[in-house]
């Protein structure tokens, strides 16, 4: 911590809800990025599109958030940080607007492209928590920021499938501009100004690079119907992201002012957490995509049980209920433990409801269980990995280390959702319209394997750093 970030501590904490308003901006970006996903049917409907057509209006804006993240992380870096964050909010305000009055599906699509600049909103929110909060309140708060950036997808669900089948597709996306509106005036209220000294410069063709590898990267990943319909383009879309990647290392280890410290990122503790949390986003985001699917599965088909929208959000409530539970769980756990040892334990939990799934899902009940543990891990995980991080992290490079893990994750994310639709249209027979049930059980425990793997790692990086310390 600078004198300076010491010396301007009392003012901000004492004048200026800080802490409320940075969890409140980081729920607010998460909720408005989740927009997407229980408004896909609606938006096919009321636009006479195609539901693959609709569902750009949730890829859209993932991908926008994970092109703009490093970008705006190391943007957070430098002096003008409260600058980014308002001029990044307004934008998203701006999209929300184009949501809410959409003439046309191509108005609303260029709203969702607009909101996904906020995902790169967390990384920031965490370097303004290092640089002005006292040591013993910035670490609860990063972990919490964490927390809230992914279980914060489990509060927009059930609001906007409510505020769908009430009043219609308008009113969900009128919530987005509520909140929005009313993050930028917290944030333009709360957020002071970096300590002084930082630098501004930014490697833009290195940004550039990297913005067109990961675009490439997630467009491989995520568009499923391309590896069964064109894997030969698939193919060819995954060598091209790998080429340019190569070519940003290549730049970056040159560069005076690189976008991404990679000499950072080659440090085991960083190294072994980014891979952590690329593996533990796969199991993660796989459980969250096929526990919503399998209850909207009409009961006809012979499993499933044929909720609506509405019920199918809440059953993410329990999951972003436990999830903060145990976000505020984990910094107890960190006074005791390696943060390697949190990170496996959050690990653990996930891989529990993946095994539970692919046992028993019989009940609609169940299905709450799963979510629910399912929270209490992602949230212990996600609050754990701050702490991994930012233990070799200078405070001034905060936001751009973390802004490095959030893309990770979206990778692993991305993955995830990914697997999860290519094992389940492995198991559904031609012409059907709905897997048989087998690919559920098959889609869970590839997630296991890949939470078994990360529960392997994060073990490792705990044996490392004890060597390390002795």
């Amino acid at each position: 911590m600078t004198d300076t970030a010491t010396e301007s501590t009392p003012e901000v904490v004492g004048s200026r809800p800080l802490v409320p308003a940075l969890m409140f901006i980081a729920l607010v970006v998460a909720v408005v990025g989740s927009l997407g996903a229980p408004l896909i049917t609606a938006v096919a409907g009321k636009f006479h599109v195609s539901l693959a057509a609709a569902q750009w209006t949730l890829t859209a804006p993932l991908l926008v958030g994970a092109i703009a993240t490093p970008v705006l992380g190391r943007l957070g870096t430098g002096p003008r940080r409260r600058q980014v964050i308002l001029a990044t909010l307004a934008t998203v305000v701006v999209g929300s607007l184009l949501t809410t009055v959409p003439p046309s599906f191509g108005w609303l699509l260029a709203g969702r492209v607009a909101q996904g600049a906020g995902l790169g909103l967390t990384a920031l929110m965490m370097g303004v928590a290092r640089d002005h909060l006292p040591e013993q309140r910035s670490g609860p708060t990063i972990a919490l920021l964490s927390v809230a950036s992914t279980v914060g997808i489990g509060v927009g669900y059930p609001l906007a499938g409510l505020l769908t089948d009430l009043s219609g597709l308008r009113a969900a996306y009128g919530m987005g501009l509520l909140i929005t509106v009313i993050a930028l005036a917290a944030a333009w209220w709360a957020v002071p100004q970096p300590p002084p000294g930082r630098s501004m410069a930014v490697d833009v063709p290195g940004a550039t690079l990297l913005g067109a590898g990961l675009l490439v990267l997630l467009l491989a990943i995520s568009q499923t119907t391309l590896w069964t319909r064109h894997p030969a383009l698939a193919a060819a879309l995954l060598a091209a992201a790998v080429v340019l990647l190569a070519v940003w290392v290549w730049r970056e280890r040159r560069c005076a002012t690189p976008l991404v410290d990679l000499a950072l990122l080659r440090h085991p503790a960083v190294a072994g957490a980014n891979v952590t949390m690329l593996l533990g986003g796969v199991g993660m985001y796989l459980l969250l995509t096929l526990v919503t699917r399998y209850v909207q599965t009409p009961a006809a088909v012979g499993y499933g049980f044929g909720v609506d929208v509405f019920v199918a959000g809440l059953v993410l409530v329990p999951f972003s209920a436990l999830g903060f539970a145990g976000g505020k769980l984990a910094p107890p756990l960190r006074k005791r433990l390696e943060a390697a040892t949190v990170l496996a334990a959050g690990g653990a939990m996930v891989l529990g409801a993946l095994v539970v799934f692919a046992l028993a899902r019989g009940h609609l009940w169940l299905a709450f269980a799963v979510m629910g543990l399912l929270g209490l891990g992602v949230g212990v995980f996600s609050a754990a990995m701050p702490a991994a991080i930012l233990a070799v992290t200078p405070a001034e490079e905060t936001s751009s280390a973390m802004s490095f893990n959030q893309v990770v994750r979206s990778v692993g994310f991305s993955v995830g959702s990914a697997l999860g639709g290519l094992v389940l249209g492995a198991h559904t027979a031609s012409g059907a319209t709905f897997p048989a049930e087998s690919g559920y059980t098959a889609a869970a425990w590839a997630g296991a394997a890949s939470m078994a793997v990360t529960i392997v790692i994060s073990l490792v990086l705990r044996r490392t750093a004890r060597a390390r310390a002795r």
